[in-house]
């Protein structure tokens, strides 16, 4: 028999008021998850696929190592510094979610349904993997919009006429490319409750986390780079 999760040791201790709050805080969480997953079955499962499949690991790690070695990249200091920050806060986001799932080993929604486990770590739900990923993507190229934009100009400035041609006149592209990041990222990040993947306080978790660690990379690593 599996040995409970201290989730679930603390949840079923003698009752005392930090514990009971806990209980309701995780039935609480259990019927909304429920509830917006089932009032939103009719939206079209293949766009959640979709969404899914953008935010996985597998595709965005591989993304800034592909960018640091194109020709692109050799013409710019300041996106050869972005693109290595963005891979270590990859790897920090990996070692933080896969320990804290493990620690806490909360089991996934009973409706969860068609999901190809990689690794044993994601047979467990707290906190959404997915949701620190994007929102660590989002907010760490956020804070970083003064050092995209001047990464983009030095690879613009050596002759690339495509990006002087998306850049344009006032400089906005930059811009408003990461605030449609900072969309896609929210998008899936509820994805992942209506697809059953997850329960709403795992994504809100997951996405508080992936803030911190683009704050950690921004304001602890990058000093160091």
């Amino acid at each position: 028999m599996e040995e409970p999760s201290p989730a679930d040791r603390l949840a079923t201790s003698p009752t005392t008021k930090p514990t009971s709050l806990l209980r309701r805080l995780i039935d609480l969480d259990t019927t909304w998850s429920l509830h917006i997953h089932t009032i939103c079955q009719p939206f079209p499962r293949f766009l959640l696929k979709a969404l899914e499949i953008s935010g996985d690991g597998r595709f965005c790690c591989p993304i800034p190592i592909a960018l640091f070695l194109s020709p692109p990249s050799s013409n710019s200091s300041s996106l050869r510094q972005i693109l290595i920050l963005l891979f270590l806060g990859f790897l920090l986001d990996l070692i933080a979610v896969g320990s804290i799932k493990y620690l806490i080993r909360r089991p996934r929604p009973v409706y969860n349904k068609g999901m190809h486990l990689t690794v044993a770590v994601d047979h467990w739900s707290f906190p959404s993997g997915h949701s620190s990923r994007v929102c660590f993507i989002a907010s760490f190229l956020y804070l970083s919009l003064a050092s995209l934009t001047e990464a983009f100009s030095q690879v613009e400035s050596s002759g690339n006429g495509f990006l002087s041609h998306w850049i344009g006149p006032d400089g906005k592209a930059v811009e408003r490319s990461v605030f449609g990041v900072c969309l896609w990222s929210a998008v899936t990040s509820m994805s992942r409750v209506l697809l059953g993947r997850h329960f709403l306080f795992d994504v809100i978790a997951g996405a508080c986390l992936g803030l911190l660690e683009a704050l950690f990379v921004l304001y602890v690593i990058k000093p160091w780079i």
